[in-house]
């Protein structure tokens, strides 16, 4: 791996995760106090970052982390609806056996680590299993572009979804483990239609108690402000 491609997962990772806040200045020069590399790599990082749409650049005032909105989580969610209802019906229609064991295997790993408590119930480790699980669905649609922006879809969608995880503040009632089984079990029975509207049905809930929660708090500030 590059110094370039060290910076780019470095800050990838700390924007997605919440630990460079929205709206905050990118200068060079704390970056390269932070993660310990040179203006180059971080620059050429910042740069790809900004073609992801998780950076924003403005002319003399230099990099910043990009936003949050309630209309970007919207328009990302609703695109990410498109392809990868696209992708999932083309994987069902193209998937192999060494396919669905992965859809398996990765519903298995992500079941057991949802059913953790205490230390174990580690976030990290269950958003990794959960990123692992939605792409096993799409892994044979045979379109690297698609799964390429699968991944871009995915990061710009987690930025919400991570801060409000930690706040434990989705509201209660809702079995998204039972969700993730019935949208395998379709997709295993090669059931193109039920696998899609469960996919669309799936996020369009995750978006409402996003949204839902993002008011909240929006709310309470204004109120304490």
């Amino acid at each position: 791996m590059t110094l370039a491609e060290k910076a780019y997962e470095a800050l990838r990772h700390d924007i997605i995760r919440g630990e460079l806040a929205p709206g905050r200045p990118l200068r060079l020069a704390d970056l390269g106090e932070r993660y310990g590399m040179g203006f180059s790599p971080l620059r050429e990082a910042l740069n790809r970052l900004q073609a992801e749409r998780l950076v924003t650049a403005e002319s003399l005032r230099g990099f910043r982390v990009a936003p949050l909105s309630l209309d970007e989580l919207h328009d990302a969610v609703s695109l990410r609806i498109v392809i990868e209802v696209e992708a999932l019906k083309a994987s069902i229609s193209q998937g192999d056996d060494a396919w669905a064991s992965g859809i398996v295997s990765a519903l298995y790993a992500l079941n057991v680590q949802a059913a953790r408590t205490g230390a174990e119930a580690d976030i990290w480790t269950l958003e990794k299993r959960h990123h692992a699980f939605h792409r096993a669905l799409l892994a044979a649609c045979n379109s690297p572009w698609t799964l390429e922006f699968f991944e871009r879809l995915y990061a710009a969608t987690e930025r919400y979804r991570i801060p409000v995880l930690l706040a434990s503040a989705l509201p209660v009632g809702r079995d998204v483990q039972a969700e993730h089984g019935a949208l395998a079990q379709a997709t295993l029975d090669r059931d193109a239609e039920k696998a899609s509207a469960l996919l669309s049905q799936h996020y369009l809930r995750t978006v409402e108690d996003l949204a839902g929660a993002i008011r909240s708090k929006q709310a309470k500030l204004r109120a304490s402000g």
